[in-house]
């Protein structure tokens, strides 16, 4: 795709789609949300953002990390659009090609309010901004090192559209909040045998002001019973089989190991 294709399709999806407005022209009431103009995370992810939530116009960049062997990046990404996008969100993510989904539906992403902008060319800033002029949240997956002008462009854009932008990948300087997981294991292998079942992935949050504590929380992403369904307690995924979930069962708690 050239980069007026990637540009095209961003302003085309704006007009096309009469339903949605700039963000900052939304009311309260239209975005579903309280006075303090957040947009919802599913439970587990609360204690990691002030506010408990995604506050209009912050910067939460989802890093990758160094930790061999952990993984989880995209896991963690999709499970922080899940809530917002469940409750009536338009999210649009540029520059992931490869985004599955599958694993987007079956974490609770509605894929009829989900825009993708696989390869957003040169103009990748651009795209970007466009987005974020019509779009509840708006990953942005960098291909490589972001200038620092640009950084602070695309953070004002957001704030002066009620936005949310999620940087993707790479660090990300002057993010509201880093979140990025710095531990995982799977679950489910035998002695020789059996299949990867779940996953207990600890993920870290750092940044600035009322972020400046450093926390972390433990889940499992995926859980035994399936991608986007949280464990509660510790689960033995060895025979016998865990029994399968009960019609109608809600997602439940995961458990913060660490507040």
């Amino acid at each position: 795709m050239t980069a007026m294709t990637g540009l095209s399709m961003a302003r085309s999806m704006e007009l096309q789609h009469t339903s949605v407005r700039r963000a900052s022209d939304l009311t309260d009431e239209q975005a579903g949300l309280g006075t303090d103009r957040m947009l919802p995370v599913l439970p587990e992810l609360r204690e990691l953002l002030p506010g408990r939530g995604l506050r209009r116009g912050s910067t939460i960049a989802v890093a990758s990390t160094d930790a061999p062997g952990c993984g989880g990046t995209t896991s963690l990404l999709l499970a922080l659009l899940s809530a917002a996008s469940s409750a009536g969100s338009w999210c649009a993510v540029v520059g992931l090609p490869t985004l599955g989904m599958a694993a987007a539906a079956e974490l609770g992403i509605a894929l009829d309010r989900l825009a993708l902008v696989p390869h957003p060319g040169p103009q990748w800033t651009t795209v970007v901004g466009a987005l974020l002029d019509g779009f509840d949240v708006v990953v942005a997956a960098p291909t490589g090192p972001v200038a620092a002008s640009v950084r602070q462009q695309l953070a004002a854009r957001a704030r002066q559209r009620g936005s949310v932008l999620v940087p993707f990948g790479g660090g990300w300087e002057g993010a509201d909040v880093v979140l990025s997981p710095v531990q995982g294991m799977w679950l489910g292998l035998g002695r020789g045998h059996g299949r990867l079942r779940a996953r207990e992935l600890t993920v870290s949050a750092r940044g600035r002001g009322a972020a400046g504590r450093p926390r972390q929380v433990t889940m499992w992403l995926p859980a035994p019973s399936g991608p986007a369904v949280p464990a509660a307690e510790p689960v033995i995924v060895s025979p016998p089989r865990p029994q399968p979930q009960a019609a109608g069962q809600s997602r439940g708690h995961l458990r913060v190991v660490q507040g």
